[in-house]
């Protein structure tokens, strides 16, 4: 009976934060909603909606995806991925993303680095499947680096590099429809002082509820059995 009440009042609170949570320019948190069974840090997440922090790790299953929103970007995780969360960038060590953003919100996977040549509304893909890191520019221009050299792929084009040594593995024309994750939130509410303000506040009311009314729920993790 405790744990059912305070779960509701967990529910009550997320109804009140996560709106103005969207706000918050710190972009070492961000709201995360999943559909389907996801875990981070190994912990199942116990409802579709949770804030998470820079370094925290991320898996979904096959049959599940997860959306990870933050001022001006939205990234939604693959189904079957392993990534981890670091605030204005994301490391993918199993599987993909898309990435939407207009803050240059960066992907890498293995020595290959992957990030918008601007800070105008960029869409992009990265996978890392098997050792090969597969990239798509879907809006915008992207610069890819492998610490030893950087090159430039342009909207509408794809290419594949090995997550080791970063060398190309060959490039093509981009065919089909263009598509990718739904755009974030964006625009001048985001840079309100005042919505900065209340969204930094909403953060921190969450992570009080996160970390001391939520009952803790432990599941078996698909990487981490």
């Amino acid at each position: 009976m405790g744990q059912s009440v305070s779960r509701c009042g967990v529910s009550c609170v997320l109804a009140i934060l996560v709106p103005l949570s969207l706000f918050a320019a710190d972009t070492s948190a961000a709201m995360l909603y999943t559909n389907g069974s996801a875990w981070v840090n190994g912990a199942h997440v116990p409802n579709p909606t949770l804030a998470i922090f820079s370094g925290d790790l991320l898996q979904t299953r096959s049959d599940s995806v997860a959306n990870i929103n933050t001022a001006g970007s939205t990234i939604t995780v693959l189904a079957d991925s392993l990534v981890k969360f670091e605030g204005s960038s994301l490391r993918i060590e199993h599987g993909g993303a898309t990435v939407s953003t207009a803050r240059g919100v960066s992907a890498t996977a293995g020595n290959v680095r992957v990030a918008p040549i601007s800070n105008v509304w960029t869409e992009f893909n990265v996978t890392d499947v098997d050792g090969t890191v597969r990239i798509a520019a879907r809006k915008g221009d992207l610069t890819i680096s492998d610490g030893k050299e950087t090159t430039t792929l342009a909207q509408g084009q794809e290419t594949t590099r090995d997550e080791d040594s970063g060398n190309p593995k060959g490039s093509k024309k981009q065919k089909g429809t263009q598509g990718g994750a739904n755009t974030g939130a964006s625009g001048g509410l985001l840079n309100n002082p005042w919505a900065i303000g209340v969204g930094g506040a909403a953060v921190g009311g969450y992570v009080f509820v996160r970390w001391v009314l939520l009952p803790k729920e432990d599941a078996v993790s698909p990487y981490k059995p």
